[in-house]
């Protein structure tokens, strides 16, 4: 077994033996009580004088008769508790975070500086036009760089992340077959690989889902499309690169057959990081696109942080998108929040979506300039290692295909005959200190385990990574240590969790005992 493995099983061993009635602690990290648990009356920060009781209130009935419901605590115990919290955070700048779909990738620092310029932090959405006209025309700016890349007519700034993003692309859909009389129009046809995002959006807009097969080599099933693109067919979702890791070639024969019924293409720009610099995807038939600033274009992500998901038209969709949109009128940046033409389905969302993103997005985009393409370039190379180096211990999802496009999709084929599974083996992964990939995802593939290097991550981080997941593989294959990997990680301040358990009957809230 690995060498890390045999520390692994000699340090939990030790937490057996010799702490089975306190809390555990690994080394200076602590696994403490919850913020709730430490406080007690007689721990407070500061010293109120006691009040004279004998003055009338002035709360009338709102005078509190119940706890305030916090935790009494010195500053020092505030202190110590949040940064040891700190301490358990993974992210792309303690290591390599290899979640496939989700494009976790090293953000430039002055991007964040860019985004703390005060005159762009702090001004207030609330402000006259004329008062912020610094942050309208980076937003333009912005727009016009974009449209640029993806070749596209138009553009709406205003969608706060990737799924709504989609929303907006399917609503201005359903606005355009509303307006053009087309109510027999209810099917959205969305391959089985597809983000669960996507059924979901079209849902919300009003549509029903048909479901298109993927072929054996993990791509649309081009017959399988055509037998269910019919008239009642209102568009199509389709990612590309798709959710396997793969290009899907068909795609503008699919918009050809979507166009001659009179719908439209949605392409889920999720994967654009694959793509940016190398293909204009308007030249792929798409009519609408949303894109994912905060994984494509810089700003870290993820745990329901700030995201951005502006959403690109063809000219055919452009009368339809939402409202408010930014105009420069010879070099005054003016807010049209109307529609007079009546086409529009309205407003998407208040204001322009996260006005941070944008700055760093632009930030981004200006430092590479036509270098994007090496951005997406990289992104594809450092997969293709990834893939070539682990295929022969682990399981390729659709082997046939000889390339992948940004990430590498697994299945848990290599650990057919052990007892192991997909998660008994993410979890070993963290005990040989890396972030798991991305697991159970796509669905079309049993045991799925999706990796997405990005182009942040040298050669050398590459071999590392790859030789700690060749070792494993192999450890996993001889039985010997079904143990290890059905207990870890057994490094970590907390153990493997009954996350079935978690998913289904979550406490939100701290209930006093």
């Amino acid at each position: 077994m690995l060498q890390c493995l045999n520390k692994q099983t000699i340090t939990q061993r030790f937490f057996k033996n010799f702490y089975t009635s306190v809390i555990p602690k690994v080394g200076l990290d602590i696994q403490e009580k919850l913020i709730f648990e430490q406080g007690n009356e007689n721990s407070v920060g500061i010293d109120f004088e006691q009040p004279d009781l004998s003055i009338k209130s002035r709360l009338g009935h709102l005078k509190r008769n119940s706890k305030i419901g916090l935790p009494n605590l010195n500053e020092v115990q505030v202190i110590r508790h949040y940064s040891r919290l700190a301490r358990f955070n993974y992210g792309v700048d303690t290591g390599l975070y290899p979640l496939g779909s989700c494009t976790m990738k090293y953000n430039p620092r002055i991007n964040e500086k860019v985004a703390r310029i005060p005159n762009l932090a702090f001004s207030h959405p609330f402000l006259p036009t004329e008062a912020i006209q610094g942050s309208l025309g980076l937003i333009d700016r912005l727009a016009e760089d974009l449209l640029k890349i993806t070749g596209m007519n138009s553009i709406c700034m205003s969608p706060a992340a990737g799924a709504h993003g989609e929303l907006c692309a399917m609503q201005t859909i359903a606005q355009a077959h509303k307006k053009q009389g087309n109510t027999h129009k209810n099917y959205i046809l969305i391959p089985d690989a597809a983000h669960g995002t996507n059924p979901a959006t079209s849902a919300m807009a009003g549509f029903k889902v048909r479901v298109v097969k993927s072929t054996k080599n993990g791509k649309i099933d081009l017959e399988d499309f055509k037998k269910k693109c019919k008239d009642d067919v209102a568009g199509a979702m389709i990612t590309n690169p798709n959710t396997c890791g793969l290009f899907e070639n068909d795609i503008c024969k699919i918009a050809e057959m979507l166009h001659e019924k009179g719908a439209y293409l949605f392409m889920d720009g999720a994967n654009m990081n694959a793509l940016m610099g190398r293909v204009f995807v308007s030249d792929l038939g798409v009519d609408a696109m949303h894109m994912n600033l905060h994984k494509t274009f810089s700003t870290p992500h993820g745990s329901s942080g700030p995201g951005s998901g502006p959403v690109v038209f063809s000219e055919k969709l452009t009368k339809y998108a939402p409202i408010p949109y930014i105009v420069n009128d010879e070099g005054e940046f003016k807010v049209i929040e109307k529609d007079r033409t009546g086409n529009s389905f309205g407003r998407m969302k208040a204001y322009f979506g996260q006005v941070g993103i944008h700055a760093r997005a632009l930030a981004y985009i200006s430092a590479y300039g036509n270098g994007l393409a090496s951005v997406s370039g990289d992104s594809v190379l450092n997969a293709n290692y990834v893939k070539f180096k682990l295929e022969k211990e682990m399981s390729l999802g659709y082997p046939k295909n000889k390339y992948c496009m940004h990430e590498v999709l697994f299945s848990d084929n290599f650990l057919k005959g052990t007892t192991l599974t997909t998660l008994d083996f993410a979890k070993a992964m963290i005990d040989a200190g890396y972030h798991p990939p991305t697991i159970y995802f796509p669905l079309v593939v049993h045991g799925a385990m999706l990796i997405e290097p990005t182009e942040s991550e040298s050669k050398e981080t590459l071999d590392d990574y790859c030789k700690i997941i060749i070792d494993l593989a192999i450890n996993a294959k001889t039985g010997k240590y079904d143990e290890d990997f059905h207990e870890a990680p057994t490094t970590t301040i907390i153990r493997r969790a009954d996350e079935t358990r978690a998913a289904k009957f979550p406490i939100l809230t701290y209930q006093e005992k």
